[in-house]
């Protein structure tokens, strides 16, 4: 499933900051896409010269277009970084996921094949252990070990029903989606959406650290009238381990106070997004 027209093709917001060794795994996996009709663009928090480094070294090896966005290291302002990154993206559908998260080759088409005026896509993604994270190689995602269940159990993966979201497909996929209780929610790890729509309720709250911002924004797009898709065992791509030192009682309390709001009052633009008010 291929797109050529400019309107048909989709920017990929991947964010990341200070993880060279799980940006170059990810971008491999965006070489490895059956859809070819995109761009890459990294929304970078603050990273140093090493990653400055990787994108200008990855810029030379893949065969899709990487534009680098970055601001000055200010503590943790994912939401800042990413809507400079909206504003930078050159096409009408935008698709947002991290530089943890390594895509099944499928993995645009999919969101591709599912996408619809007036909705956005809502996937998932399977975790792995550090281990695992490590040792994945270039060749491993060439060749889509990293997504196959038996290779991840040869190195240590246990069973386990969340399994399934490597091994369903076709049918059992679209039965999964349609029965999990997991709301259709905007996950940054993997959702997607349109341009147009993301621009009229103004971005990501840049008030927001981390907690649920993405889910805020999600949110306000119900408020807007857009509806969401399921599509969680659909459009596979796979979690690296890390740690997460920004993650604060503090600012999860916050959050969850935002969305509290945005529910109670409609609130369909945030004042303090893309332009602000």
């Amino acid at each position: 499933m291929k797109f050529s027209m400019k309107t048909d093709q989709i920017s990929v917001i991947i964010s990341t900051y200070n993880a060279e060794e799980w940006l170059k795994k990810v971008l491999w996996g965006y070489e490895n896409q059956t859809f070819r009709g995109f761009e890459v663009v990294i929304a970078d928090d603050g990273s140093g010269e090493a990653t400055k480094n990787l994108i200008l070294q990855m810029q030379q090896e893949v065969s899709y277009p990487i534009v680098h966005v970055w601001q000055e290291d200010e503590g943790f302002q994912k939401s800042r970084i990413l809507n400079k990154a909206i504003v930078a993206c050159a096409h009408n559908y935008i698709l947002m996921s991290d530089g943890d998260c390594i895509p099944r080759e499928d993995f645009l088409e999919v969101h591709a094949a599912y996408r619809e005026e007036g909705y956005f896509l809502s996937g998932g993604y399977f975790k792995l252990p550090m281990n695992i994270s490590k040792m994945i190689t270039k060749e491993d995602i060439i060749e889509g070990n990293c997504f196959d269940v038996d290779w991840l159990k040869k190195n240590g993966l246990k069973s386990s029903f969340k399994n399934s979201k490597l091994t369903a497909t076709g049918a059992k996929a679209k039965f999964l989606n349609k029965v999990t209780p997991t709301n259709a929610s905007w996950n940054g790890h993997n959702a997607s959406g349109w341009k147009k729509d993301i621009l009229a309720v103004n971005g990501m709250n840049e008030k927001m650290k981390y907690g649920g911002q993405d889910r805020e924004l999600g949110e306000r797009l119900f408020n807007l009238g857009i509806k969401s898709k399921q599509i969680r065992y659909s459009a596979v791509c796979v979690h690296l381990d890390h740690a997460r030192g920004y993650k604060t009682p503090d600012s999860i309390a916050f959050n969850r106070a935002v969305r509290d709001e945005v529910a109670q009052k409609k609130i369909v633009r945030t004042p303090d997004g893309i332009e602000k008010e």
